[in-house]
C-alpha cells in the first residue's frame, strides 16, 4: 500500500469519522459516536459506506444473537421494534457419530458457553437494516452500493478511504459514458469495520505489522440455508447444534439448525479451514450433512429459500492483532473479536465498534486527529469483550490439537469447572493454508449426488442467493502468479480451489490445446474470501469488485 498520488480527478468529502462497512461493528459504531455527540453537545460528521447494494444485503449469519451490547447501545430496543422476535426456548446438542445415528449431550455436560437461555434467533441481515435506521436518524450518512477499494495513507498516517471507481471495462479502462471516479472519503479517524478477511483490513494489517505478537487468524467457512418448513415440524426458539459427522478431527467443523420466524429454519455446517483433506468440499459436505436423520426430519417437504457462504475469524484472543495505528483501527471480525466457544461474533462486533466510536469521539471532542487511538485498545482491554475472549482463548487450540470430544471435553472442564480461568494457555500456530496434505496422500472422498430435495448443486445455490457482477469489469480474484494453480497446485493438491469455494468460481477445464487451464468465474462469487485464505500458495487476492456486486441477501 503506499500514498495516493493519482493524476484523475476526484471529489473530496470530508467527515468527523468514516466507517467502512455497514454491519453489527460499523453500525453500532456510528451509532454510538453519533449519541455521544448529542449527549456532549459537540456535532460532528459521522459517514458509512458499504459494498452491498443495500444495507444487509452482504450480512450473514446463523445466528443466535446475545443482546448484551444492543441493551448498552440502545436500550429500549423493543419500544423501537428491534427484529428479535423468537427467544431460544430449547437447546439441543447433537455428536453426530454416521451419517444415521447421533448421541445428544446431557445438559449438565453442556459447555456453559453453549447455553442460549436470554438469546435470541435472528436473521443479522433484518437487524443490520434495523440498525441503518437508528443510524441514520441520528444524522449519520450512510452510502451504499460503494465500496472501500483502499486506504488514503500519507506520510503513514491514514487520512480516510478511496471508493472504487464506477463503469471500468475487464481491461481497467473506463467505459464511454459510464464511467465515474472514486471518492475520496477523508477523516480524522476511519474506522474499518469490513468483516472477516476485509481487503483493506488485511493490507493494514501488514503494512503496519499489527499481527507480530499475535498468533497466526484462524477460519472457517460458515455455509447456511434459509428454509421455509412444514408447521407441524416448527418450534419456534429452537436451536440444535452439533458436531462430528461429516466431519472428523483431521477436517473439524460444526452444525447449527436454528428455528425462528415465521416456520423457518436456518440450517448450516462450519468446516474449519484447518482441514487437512485437499479433496473435501464444503459445499458437498454441506449437502450430505442435511440427509442425517436429525436434520432431515425438520427439513423434508420444506422449500429451500437462500444459500449463502462466509469465512469466520475464529481464532479469539489468540489471533487478535493490535488493532489501532495512525488515523484508523479495525473493529468487529476485520480485527477477529468473535467468540467460537459460544459460535458468536454479532454482541462483540458491536461492543468493539462502540468502544472504537467512543475513542475517537473523545478524540475529535478534543480537536486531535490522525493519532493512534489508544484509548480504544485501553477501553477494549477494561471491557467484557476482552474478558469474554480471555475466557474462550483455548477452545479452537484445544479442538485442533485433541479433537472435537477430548477438545471438547477440555473446554467443558474449563468452562463449567473453572469459568475460563483455566491456568493453562493453548496456541495454534500453524496458518490453515499451511495444513493441507498433498492429494496422494489423503482419502479422496466422493460425494453422493445432489437429490433436488434435500441437497442441491453448486450453480442452482448461487442462484437463490441473487448474487449477480457486473461481467465487463476487472476481476477481482487476482493471482499473484497465473502459473501456480496448473504447474504446482494442481499436481500437489489437485487444485483444491476447485473444491473449497462454495460457489463455483474456480475450475480447472481443457484449453484449446488440450491441456489444463485455470478459469475464474467471477461472477459467481459469493463474496466468502475462503480463496484469500486457504490457497495453500496463497496466490489469490480477493479486492473489492464494482459496489453493489455480489449476493443480495434478504433474511440471512
Amino acid at each position: 500500500m503506499s500514498d495516493q498520488n493519482e493524476e484523475i480527478e476526484r471529489d473530496v468529502m470530508e467527515y468527523d469519522i468514516v466507517i467502512v462497512g455497514a454491519g453489527p461493528a460499523g453500525l453500532s459504531a456510528a451509532i454510538r459516536a453519533k449519541q455521544m455527540s448529542a449527549e456532549a453537545g459537540r456535532e460532528i460528521d459521522v459517514c458509512v459506506v458499504e459494498k452491498g447494494s443495500e444495507v444487509g444485503a452482504h450480512i450473514m449469519s446463523g445466528a443466535v444473537f446475545e443482546p448484551r451490547a444492543l441493551n448498552e447501545l440502545i436500550p429500549d430496543w423493543q419500544d423501537k421494534g428491534a427484529p428479535l422476535n423468537s427467544p431460544v426456548t430449547r437447546d439441543d446438542v447433537y455428536f453426530f457419530t454416521s451419517e444415521s445415528k447421533a448421541v445428544k449431550t446431557p445438559g449438565p455436560f453442556v459447555p456453559r458457553p453453549m447455553h442460549n437461555h436470554g438469546n435470541y434467533i435472528i436473521s443479522l441481515g433484518k437487524l443490520t437494516r434495523w440498525l441503518g435506521e437508528q443510524a441514520e436518524e441520528l444524522g449519520v450518512e450512510i452510502y451504499p452500493g460503494f465500496a472501500a477499494a483502499d486506504a488514503i495513507i500519507e506520510d503513514g498516517v491514514i487520512k480516510g478511504i478511496l471508493t472504487g471507481d464506477m463503469g471500468v471495462d475487464r481491461q481497467g479502462q473506463p467505459k464511454d459514458g459510464m464511467h465515474t471516479p472514486g471518492i475520496e472519503l477523508r477523516a480524522r479517524y476511519t474506522l474499518f469495520g469490513e468483516g472477516c478477511r476485509g481487503h483493506i483490513g488485511k493490507r493494514l494489517i501488514r503494512e503496519y505489522g499489527l499481527d507480530e505478537e499475535a498468533d497466526p487468524q484462524h477460519y472457517a467457512i460458515g455455509l447456511k440455508e434459509l428454509w421455509e418448513i412444514d408447521p407441524a415440524k416448527f418450534e419456534s426458539g429452537l436451536v440444535v447444534h452439533g458436531a462430528g459427522w461429516p466431519l472428523d478431527n483431521a477436517n473439524p467443523g460444526g452444525s447449527f439448525l436454528y428455528h425462528f420466524d415465521d416456520n423457518l429454519v436456518a440450517v448450516g455446517l462450519i468446516v474449519d479451514l484447518s482441514y487437512e483433506n485437499p479433496w473435501l468440499s464444503p459445499f458437498h459436505e454441506f449437502q450430505r450433512f442435511k440427509h442425517h436423520p436429525k436434520i432431515a426430519q425438520y427439513l423434508e417437504g420444506g422449500k429451500r429459500l437462500s444459500y449463502g457462504a462466509r469465512a469466520i475469524c475464529k481464532g479469539g484472543l489468540n489471533s487478535l492483532p493490535k488493532m489501532v495505528m495512525p488515523g484508523g483501527a479495525l473493529i468487529g471480525c476485520n480485527a477477529g473479536t468473535l467468540n467460537f466457544a459460544k459460535i458468536k461474533g454479532n454482541h462483540t462486533a458491536m461492543k468493539s465498534g462502540m468502544l472504537a466510536a467512543e475513542a475517537a469521539f473523545e478524540a475529535v471532542a478534543a480537536d486531535r486527529a490522525h493519532d493512534a487511538l489508544d484509548g480504544y485498545t485501553t477501553a477494549f482491554e477494561n471491557s467484557w469483550l476482552h474478558e469474554e475472549l480471555h475466557a474462550s482463548r483455548n477452545f479452537g487450540p484445544a479442538i485442533h490439537k485433541y479433537g472435537a470430544l477430548r477438545g471438547g471435553a477440555i473446554n467443558y472442564i474449563e468452562q463449567n469447572w473453572f469459568r475460563g480461568k483455566a491456568p493453562w494457555h493453548l496456541h495454534d500456530r500453524t496458518p490453515d493454508h499451511a495444513t493441507l496434505k498433498p492429494a496422494d496422500q489423503a482419502e479422496k472422498i466422493e460425494y453422493p449426488k445432489h437429490d433436488n430435495r434435500l441437497s442441491f448443486d453448486k450453480l442452482s445455490s448461487v442462484h437463490i442467493s441473487s448474487t449477480n457482477h457486473e461481467e465487463d469489469q476487472p476481476v477481482h480474484l487476482q493471482l499473484k502468479d497465473p502459473s501456480i494453480p496448473i504447474e504446482q497446485n494442481l499436481p500437489k493438491y489437485a487444485e483444491p480451489a476447485q473444491r473449497y469455494c462454495p460457489a463455483g468460481v474456480y475450475e480447472v477445464v481443457d484449453g484449446d490445446d488440450g491441456q489444463p487451464q485455470f478459469q475464474i468465474n467471477a461472477q459467481n462469487c459469493v463474496h466468502c474470501k475462503t480463496c484469500d485464505i486457504k490457497d495453500p500458495a496463497q496466490n489469490i487476492v480477493w479486492v473489492a469488485p464494482e459496489g453493489g456486486g455480489g449476493p443480495n441477501y434478504s433474511n440471512m
